[in-house]
């Protein structure tokens, strides 16, 4: 007998891996930990749309269609702060946040 993952127990995953974000985001001084960290926010929230779509509205793909929103503007998000990083890398050799206080834009 097979068991079937009902919608809350994906939503208590997501939830939890959501917390798991806020904690890094919290914790990390690193720019890189909390980029991903950040991440894996916007996944807990796809994998949210992907689920209210799949079991609550299954007549209806507005869920996935903010799932490819997300994932196009996380992508977008990555790649301009990597560029930032960068820069920010060139100028203190450094990328923690403690040393970012002390720049003059």
């Amino acid at each position: 007998m097979g068991h079937h993952i009902q919608y809350n127990e994906i939503l208590i995953f997501s939830m939890i891996l959501f917390f798991i974000g806020v904690y890094g985001v919290l914790t990390r001084r690193n720019l890189i930990a909390i980029l991903m960290s950040l991440e894996i926010m916007l996944n807990s929230i796809n994998i949210n749309f992907v689920t209210i779509n799949k079991y609550i509205y299954p007549e209806k793909s507005d869920g996935l269609f903010m799932v490819l929103f997300i994932i196009t503007i996380a992508a977008a998000e990555v790649a301009l702060a990597i560029a930032i990083f960068y820069q920010l890398y060139k100028f203190t050799k450094n990328i923690d946040i403690d040393n970012t206080k002390d720049l003059k834009f």
